[in-house]
């Protein structure tokens, strides 16, 4: 298995307990305003940053932001239970949400707050909601791989036609979703064989921003990923430098799968109002007009909002989409990948 690392794109490292309150000082800069919330980010830091300084500006709010991975800060949420410093937890995959709620740690959200978004993009518990989405796909470079050669299925990449072509990034956080919609469609047996398939036939990477880099520059012909990666990498890059193109698996292939982004309020948060306004302005047209003009390429969730007009339309791609209850809370996709050594 050949392993490529590159940054991560963490901003904070996991803290231990005495050193929450210097960590969570250096993340969030500035203090005042006419309250202050706490708020737990596991999304990418620079769309959030771009959320809270207008929620600041809107509200007279402050907010103490610490970002890490999404999957590190639900643990995190975990080991602190009830003594949680967190008023606010918002995130990349639905099914650290779903962790969460499981374990009784989140509040319910009130129904004007759930009714701005569709219901199946949010907890039927009432207990976080969605805001935004992403789908999973395959990045390709036509020079290494005619479209016409490309997998029919997801299961097609564990096939020995795509030996030494495939780059994958199992320790990305958004890759063990991918897994979970794999478990709960194929079941543990065909899963676990697939993943097998991708140890013989893969380069590993250390995220999904190198998967992309090194199919654009012609070191790998295909790789799994999410799509906004792609697009970040062409603006980063320019159109012209693009070497590679978006493969969407047709059919609703569960290897295009629509992911959830939500925000959800702690129980144990002290400052509960001032955290539903967060979420309320999370999911408000101002709130997703940012996500959605932002160079983060994600799509609002909510109905009505335009996506970023360099997406291709959900509409398009008709992504696979899965109950998140289906879907889980990620542990038997985590722990599949732990027994066979992919993490």
């Amino acid at each position: 298995m050949n392993v490529h690392t590159r940054r991560r794109r963490w901003t904070c490292l996991p803290i231990t307990a005495a050193l929450f309150a210097a960590t969570l000082a250096g993340c969030s800069g500035g203090t005042g305003g006419r309250g202050t919330i706490t708020l737990y980010n596991g999304q990418h830091p620079q769309l959030t940053q771009k959320i809270v300084a207008a929620f600041e500006k809107q509200t007279g709010i402050h907010v103490k932001l610490l970002s890490n991975d999404g999957v590190v800060l639900a643990d995190q949420l975990l080991q602190e239970g009830t003594a949680s410093p967190a008023d606010v937890y918002l995130t990349e995959n639905s099914p650290e949400l779903m962790l969460l709620e499981q374990h009784h740690l989140l509040a319910t959200l009130p129904a004007s707050t759930l009714s701005q978004i569709p219901a199946r993009y949010s907890s039927p518990a009432g207990d976080w909601v969605g805001v935004a989405l992403r789908v999973s796909a395959l990045v390709y470079n036509p020079s290494l791989i005619s479209p016409a050669a490309l997998p029919a299925t997801i299961d097609d990449l564990s096939e020995s036609r795509f030996k030494g072509k495939l780059a994958v990034a199992p320790s990305d956080s958004d890759f063990v979703p991918l897994v979970g919609a794999l478990l709960a469609t194929d079941g543990s047996a065909l899963t676990k064989q697939w993943l097998k398939g991708l140890l013989a036939n893969g380069s590993f990477y250390q995220d999904d921003e190198a998967v992309v880099a090194a199919v654009n520059r012609g070191s790998e012909a295909i790789g799994i990923i999410n799509q906004y990666y792609w697009y970040r990498l062409r603006l980063e890059l320019g159109a012209s430098h693009m070497h590679s193109a978006l493969y969407f698996f047709p059919n609703h292939d569960v290897g295009s799968i629509e992911n959830i982004s939500g925000v959800a309020v702690l129980a144990a948060s002290h400052h509960k109002v001032d955290a539903e306004r967060f979420v309320s302005f999370l999911v408000s047209a101002v709130g997703q007009r940012i996500i959605s003009s932002s160079d983060d390429f994600e799509y609002p969730a909510r109905d009505g909002i335009k996506p970023n007009p360099a997406l291709e339309p959900l509409a398009t791609i008709q992504p696979d989409t899965l109950d998140v209850i289906r879907l889980g809370n990620d542990r038997p996709a985590a722990a599949l990948l732990q027994e066979l050594g992919l993490t």
